[in-house]
């Protein structure tokens, strides 16, 4: 059922295209960048409520973070699409009996952050405010959140910041509009449209936001994991950040999909953070 109205929206901005091709890409980057605003749970709250809470300013945005105080480098959590800071209970546990600092932040248009929009490069905005507001060290971001993890780092070198984690991120912009557009089945016309409104919003074409490739030069040791059966971000994306990310090391796990929500994953990460 999800498909079919998946299909259908898609055809209708393709019928939107014959007669106005700029409209329809303008409906498509829209719904492409219009997070469902999911309510968070009780359960949710209840955890998220022993964290010392604050709002951090970016423009006219209000980035609401969660910190839990320790004695040992601060550690930032960036998570990814349509979730929100709760998504790293399992490992904010675990790295507060090792007595680490721990911020996570809500992405825009998530969690209890403002807005409605939401893109990576607005994103690691966000993340460099907060990085910086709290003297990051380690920051771990999983899906869109590793992709502009690598963004912000790329930007503003960070220099308090000694280790990044990519958890299941994307390398590029290109193949991830192109998995949009076979998903929602828009046609050339859609497709074009997209892409010459992302040169006029941000004054470059798609291409030039390769994550994978903005970490080149990066002396920041890294570690990628990447699940080989990951249905959301192709494995390729992993191996194309190892091929610039030189000095970064590459984890595949099978079986844990997407989310990488595994004791096994967390244990990965835990090693590296304290190596």
């Amino acid at each position: 059922m999800k498909q079919v109205i998946v299909k259908t929206i898609g055809g209708f901005i393709n019928i939107v295209s014959i007669t106005s091709p700029k409209l329809a890409g303008r409906m498509a980057i829209k719904l492409f960048s219009r997070p469902r605003k999911i309510k968070i749970k009780e359960l949710e709250k209840d955890f998220l409520m022993t964290a010392f809470i604050e709002d951090v300013d970016y423009e006219h945005l209000n980035i609401m973070t969660y910190r839990w105080l320790g004695k040992k480098e601060t550690v930032l959590l960036a998570h990814g699409w349509e979730s929100n800071s709760f998504r790293w209970k399992p490992l904010i546990e675990r790295l507060k009996k090792l007595d680490y600092n721990v911020v996570a932040l809500d992405a825009p248009a998530h969690g209890r952050s403002s807005g409605k929009l939401f893109n990576a490069v607005l994103y690691s905005e966000c993340i460099n405010v907060v990085a910086k507001k709290f003297n990051a060290n380690i920051i771990i971001g999983h899906s869109v959140g590793g992709m502009a993890t690598a963004f912000c780092k790329s930007k503003y070198e960070l220099p308090s910041v000694n280790k990044l984690i990519l958890l299941g991120a994307p390398s590029n912009f290109v193949g991830v509009f192109s998995r949009y557009t076979t998903m929602m089945g828009y046609n050339k016309r859609v497709s074009i449209a997209m892409d010459e409104l992302v040169l006029e919003r941000f004054k470059e074409k798609p291409e030039h936001f390769s994550a994978a490739r903005f970490l080149e030069n990066e002396n920041t040791e890294g570690l990628l994991i990447h699940d080989k059966k990951d249905r959301i971000i192709p494995y390729s994306d992993a191996e194309d950040f190892k091929n610039y990310y030189e000095k970064a090391t590459l984890i595949a796990t099978e079986g844990f999909g997407h989310g990488l929500q595994n004791e096994e994953v967390n244990n990965h990460i835990i090693d590296f953070v304290n190596a």
